[in-house]
């Protein structure tokens, strides 16, 4: 069973993929594939998965969501988010307020639901998805003017608290659990231990990354430390009743902006972890949807995306940004275009449903709707929006506001040892006539470290520190490769066999050779090969 368990999981991903290439070829976003394929196997795959227990799945997606919520603070640039810093905050608190307000009202008048399951489902649909607009903003490599990218990020990756904390009072008072007091103080609990335990965690993990920088026990620790770290700061908020979406985003904020020798990894990291976590999430979607619930759920959930559209955002956005008299009109029409519903509105629904009892209405369903609605129209329609709008520019990098972008040219450090007799024993770094782009930074001389000038004078057994700019091309890359007894590259010239690309460096014992067409290779040999 297991293992037909597992065949299951490959199938789904490897479907993933496939879904992936094509989703980019024809522009439509790829989140939307994956609910796609959810709903595929969930009702009429050859393998159907039927599942139908809100419970398992709100644990699930909760889980997934903290890691989202983690990494949307671990992968910001605090740098490019300053100017835009009151504006994002904003918009993530009294812009959400508003939208879910709004949005409540329009479900009672116009819809004609009752008073809490209105206000509900506006607190479930109050956030905007960050992954969503993301994905499409990097996956198309659209730079907008005038900060929109850094006030879109930062709005997008902290609004999910404030609306997890609506939907968490609305829960509330569906079941009439909730009273003056308690309200007062389920605010107060989520608000106050959610950002002071993240606050009081990411000053602790800070500390311990920096023992881990200047420890070598620390090295390859480091990723499953704040790994630990992400769950904790969801975990022990939520136990004592805080927000625990507050607590983790801002704890991944902090950390991303402390300076650890593995951060680049760890972004690219926790990148992959939250790719997968929407895959699970939008797949779940999928396998809880049904299509008959559906086709009943579509009317209403059109209509509240077009209010949402039309109506609540753009209100809350120009409501929040106009007072700062710097920002135009076309750009406040792009911020509300791009407002997508995505990952957590559905974990939020998820939620409602699992901690409400029966609603007079399919609210699942509903916001299953708006969120396929949002992705594959206002997703698609994003870049041409932007275009029309006039708000693209060729020279901003969407790359700038994640924190594996690197600012400025890229360069890297080399080391070279200097062996006696070589032409650079005893010379000054003057005589070398090294290239511009190349600089000696450093000469290491036993225990010596020696800042290099010109009449700096090289000998041998010097650890010579260059800097150079860095070379990256996807289509190239290096291999390291074995020359075995016995095989087709023993005892022959380079010039003489094939060795699947440009041998770059022979390894030889302790030796680093630069190899000649007539170098002959022999067995143990190491080759460093430049492979396209």
């Amino acid at each position: 069973m297991t293992s037909l368990f597992l065949i299951l999981i490959v199938i789904v991903l490897l479907n993933c993929i496939w879904l992936n290439n094509i989703s980019s070829r024809i522009g439509v976003p790829t989140l939307l594939a994956f609910i796609v394929l959810g709903i595929v196997f969930g009702n009429v795959g050859a393998i159907p998965v039927y599942l139908d227990n809100h419970n398992i799945a709100k644990e699930v997606c909760s889980v997934a969501l903290l890691f989202i919520m983690f990494y949307g603070g671990f992968g910001t640039r605090l740098d490019s988010i300053r100017p835009v810093l009151r504006e994002s905050v904003l918009l993530a608190s009294a812009g959400v307020l508003v939208t879910a307000a709004l949005t409540g009202l329009f479900c009672h008048f116009a819809l004609r639901w009752g008073w809490a399951e209105s206000f509900l489902l506006g607190a479930v649909v109050s956030s905007t998805d960050a992954a969503s607009v993301f994905s499409i903003l990097r996956g198309k490599k659209l730079g907008l003017r005038n900060n929109t990218a850094p006030l879109l990020e930062m709005e997008s990756g902290s609004n999910d608290p404030a609306s997890y904390m609506l939907t968490a009072i609305m829960i509330s008072v569906v079941n009439h659990s909730a009273s003056g007091w308690s309200l007062v103080w389920m605010i107060f609990a989520q608000l106050a231990f959610g950002a002071g335990l993240g606050w009081c965690i990411a000053k602790a993990a800070g500390r311990a990354i920096s023992k881990f920088n200047s420890s070598r026990t620390g090295v390859g620790y480091d990723t499953l430390f704040v790994f630990a770290v992400a769950i904790a700061s969801y975990a022990i908020p939520d136990v004592l009743g805080g927000n625990g979406y507050l607590s983790a985003y801002i704890v991944g904020m902090m950390l991303g902006d402390e300076e650890f020798r593995s951060k680049k990894a760890l972004v690219g990291f926790f990148d992959g972890i939250t790719g997968l976590m929407q895959v699970l999430i939008f797949f779940l979607l999928g396998l809880l949807a049904r299509p008959a619930m559906l086709c009943r759920a579509i009317l209403p959930a059109l209509a509240i995306s077009l209010f949402l559209l039309l109506v609540a955002r753009p209100v809350a956005v120009f409501g929040v940004l106009s007072p700062f008299h710097k920002y135009p009109v076309r750009q406040q029409c792009l911020v509300s275009f791009v407002g997508l519903r995505g990952a957590a509105s559905i974990v939020f629904a998820i939620m409602a449903v699992a901690g409400t009892g029966a609603l007079d209405n399919d609210l699942f369903s509903i916001v299953f709707c708006i969120v396929l609605i949002s992705i594959a129209i206002q997703g698609t329609l994003i870049p041409p929006v932007a275009r029309g709008l006039d708000m693209l520019d060729a020279n901003e990098n969407i790359l700038k506001t994640f924190n594996d972008y690197s600012e400025g040219t890229d360069i890297q450090l080399s080391s070279i040892d200097i062996a006696a007799g070589s032409e650079w024993d005893r010379k000054m770094v003057a005589e070398l006539g090294l290239p511009r782009n190349i600089l000696i930074a450093l000469v290491l001389r036993g225990k010596d470290r020696i800042t290099a000038s010109g009449d700096t004078l090289l000998k041998a057994g010097d650890n010579v520190i260059l800097v150079t700019k860095s070379y990256e091309n996807t289509e190239m890359f290096l291999r390291e490769k074995s020359v075995r007894r016995g095989s087709a590259l023993d005892g022959k010239a380079i010039m003489d066999c094939d060795t699947e690309g440009l041998v770059l460096m022979v390894i030889r014992d302790d030796q680093n050779i630069i190899p000649r067409g007539d170098t002959v290779l022999h067995a143990g040999d190491r080759l460093v090969i430049l492979r396209s």
